[in-house]
């Protein structure tokens, strides 16, 4: 009984940990409430700061997704008990965030900045969706499996653990990675878009789009059926499946339509901030 109880313990301990750090992270990339944020006057030179930032994310990214994978979860329960392993990855998930948070340099420098007042409430506005979104969508899929308090509780009271079913509630009816969009929200829904912010915003879309990937790959593999609602379901944007067809119709030319559009919106920050 002793050993379930402090099982319940370390995983409640790291839960509130993740709690801590989720809520830092509204502010450290918010710029509101907390001793460090992302944005600042830069402080360094700026290939070093760039090397620590770029260096502080990718430590996260090779964390967060090599310890999601199976064969890493094979072997890792081979030292560290399977009812503690979830809240484990939770932990050390939390603990590379907190490292980037204290280590993260500021880069200075301003993309774009919008001043009109509504303009700025506006994204505030959708900052702050964004950070609902990927709290509901936690809960919609289990919250507290997925942060590894389930695990604990079936451990102390004595019951087997059951993996969960596949289910789409809600807004995984019209995409596949609601959390996902709720990330990018919160990531890019800024009234003032510093070099960090960019650089942060950046980095961690394409970490997120690489890593749908290999979950989608391990989804297949556990529930036959995610197949058949990754056919049906768009990842990321609900209309997705209409722009596909149209590129269908238009051929070529729609394919350099969507082309061109893209790189004028990856272009625009650059030209803007070049042109200050």
């Amino acid at each position: 009984m002793l050993k379930r109880i402090l099982f319940f313990a370390y995983g409640s301990i790291s839960y509130l940990i993740f709690l801590g750090t989720f809520l830092y992270a509204i502010g450290f990339i918010g710029n509101f409430g907390v001793p460090r944020t992302l944005d600042g006057a830069a402080t360094e030179p700026l290939g070093r700061a760039l090397a620590i930032n770029v260096g502080l994310l990718a430590l996260f990214a090779v964390q967060h997704s090599v310890m999601a994978r199976k064969w890493f979860k094979e072997a890792w329960t081979r030292v560290v008990p399977a009812p503690i392993e979830r809240s484990t990855y939770v932990l050390f998930s939390s603990l590379a965030l907190i490292l980037l948070f204290w280590q993260w340099r500021p880069l200075g420098g301003e993309v774009w900045s919008v001043e009109s007042p509504a303009g700025r409430l506006v994204l505030r506005g959708l900052f702050a969706f964004g950070w609902g979104l990927v709290l509901v969508a936690t809960f919609l899929i289990n919250h507290f499996d997925l942060f590894g308090l389930r695990q604990i509780w079936l451990y102390l009271v004595g019951r087997p653990y059951t993996h969960l079913s596949f289910r789409t509630p809600g807004p995984y009816r019209l995409v596949r990675h609601p959390l996902y969009v709720g990330w990018f929200f919160a990531f890019w829904m800024t009234p003032t878009m510093s070099l960090s912010h960019l650089l942060f915003a950046v980095a961690t879309t394409a970490y997120i789009l690489i890593a749908i990937r290999f979950e989608e790959h391990d989804l297949v593999r556990d529930h036959p059926e995610y197949e058949e609602y990754r056919r049906s379901v768009p990842m990321l944007w609900p209309f997705a499946r209409r722009r596909a067809e149209l590129v269908k119709r238009l051929g070529v030319a729609g394919v350099l339509f969507f082309v061109v559009k893209g790189l004028f919106w990856l272009a625009l920050p650059v030209v803007v901030y070049l042109g200050r």
